[in-house]
Formats: C-alpha cells, sequence, structure tokens
C-alpha cells in the first residue's frame, strides 16, 4: 500500500504558508493605509502656511482679533461647487493664488451684513495673486442670492454656489465650519492660514493689512 501523508500533517504544514500569507496581507494592507491621506489630514507640504501664519499672527487684531491661525499643516479638501454659469468648480482652481474662501447664505443675517465688506475687500485687492471666493449655499430659491448680490450692488464678487451645501460639511467634517458665515484663509496650495467662524469686517485697514501680509510674500515666491 503506497504511504499516504496524514491529514493532521498536511495541516501542520500549511500553517506557516498560511501565517505567511497573512503577514505578507497585513504589510500590504499597513503600507496601503500610510500612503492614504485622508482629506484634512497634516501634510508636510503645507508646513508653509504654518510658518506664515505664525508670521502675520501679530496682525490678527481689530477688526480680525477673532481670526484663529493654523498651528498644524492642514491640506484642505478639494471643495466642489458651481460658478454663476452652473459650470464645474473646485477650490484647486485656483492653486497658485491665495483665496479666501467664505461660505454664506441668505438666510445668515450675519452673512449678509458682511458681504459688502467681502465685496470691498475684493476690489482692493482681487487679482491674479489674490480672490475672495464666496461661495452661498441656499438649497431653495436659487434666484435669492443673485438677486441679493444685484440689489445690495455686490459686482466685484464671483458667484459661486453648492445648493446641496455639500461644502459646509466637508469644511465641518475637518473642524473647519462651525456656522455661518465661515471663512478660510487659504494658500496656493490648497493649505489652511487661518479661519475664521462668524463675521469680520473685511474691508477694514486690520484686514487689508492681514491680507496683504499673506499675499506678498506668496506673490514674490511665483
Amino acid at each position: 500500500m503506497p504511504e499516504t501523508t496524514p491529514p493532521k500533517a498536511t495541516s501542520m504544514r500549511r500553517i506557516p504558508l498560511v501565517v505567511g500569507a497573512v503577514l505578507v496581507g497585513a504589510v500590504i494592507g499597513y503600507v496601503g493605509v500610510s500612503n492614504f491621506k485622508r482629506p484634512g489630514a497634516g501634510d508636510v507640504g503645507c508646513n508653509g502656511a504654518v510658518d506664515l501664519a505664525r508670521k502675520i499672527a501679530p496682525l490678527a487684531h481689530g477688526e480680525v482679533a477673532a481670526l484663529t491661525m493654523a498651528t498644524k499643516p492642514l491640506q484642505l479638501p478639494d471643495l466642489a461647487f458651481e460658478d454663476g454659469d452652473g459650470k464645474p468648480r473646485k477650490l484647486s482652481d485656483w492653486r497658485g493664488k491665495t483665496v479666501l474662501v467664505n461660505l454664506w447664505a441668505t438666510w445668515c443675517v450675519p452673512c449678509r451684513k458682511e458681504m459688502p465688506a467681502l465685496d470691498s475687500l475684493q476690489t482692493k485687492l482681487g487679482g491674479k495673486d489674490f480672490e475672495v471666493v464666496a461661495i452661498n449655499i441656499d438649497t431653495r430659491d436659487p434666484d435669492k442670492p443673485r438677486n441679493f448680490l444685484k440689489e445690495a450692488n455686490l459686482t466685484n464678487l464671483g458667484y459661486f454656489t453648492d445648493q446641496k451645501a455639500k461644502v459646509f460639511q466637508e469644511l465641518k467634517n475637518i473642524g473647519k465650519a462651525l456656522g455661518m458665515p465661515t471663512s478660510v484663509l487659504v494658500d496656493g496650495k490648497g493649505c489652511e492660514i487661518a479661519s475664521l467662524a462668524g463675521p469680520a469686517e473685511w474691508a477694514s485697514d486690520d484686514a487689508l493689512k492681514l491680507v496683504k501680509a499673506v499675499v506678498q510674500p506668496a506673490a514674490a515666491g511665483s
């Protein structure tokens, strides 16, 4: 009778192979997870934004005293919304330019009061190196925010909208949107420099000095 291998011995031989496969799978899984960067996760590529925040921190007083400076690297999610023509836009469309992202809605009284100052900021400093990107998140009547801007003669701001308010949720998920209005100062790499929960007098001398201090170094390095 030919010799056969006992079932138990076969199982014992397979154990090292199975354990080896599990270990390999674990290593692959670890590498995959470690290389996967969640939206809003710390990014060494944003260290420059933190350094800049530290430098301009003394300017966060008076009308912009409520600004919170970035203390650790934070890459913002690539926020998706639409422009006034209904074309898809993303935050990454402004790479290379300093941006003040602002979320507003017509049902938000502080937002409406803040809009003229944002329009004035865009008038004074807007250009190839800086832009105010004010995203409306009204979810019902799409004509209401347009009419508000028109009636208030706020013609210097570009019109951007997200009728599903996903941009608010994305910023909320990384702790940058606690209420309305919400503003985030973003560098040309999409990294947070500073954020603000609530309104500010963006047309004030305090705000202009701070924004200029952010934009000028970025422009010089471009």
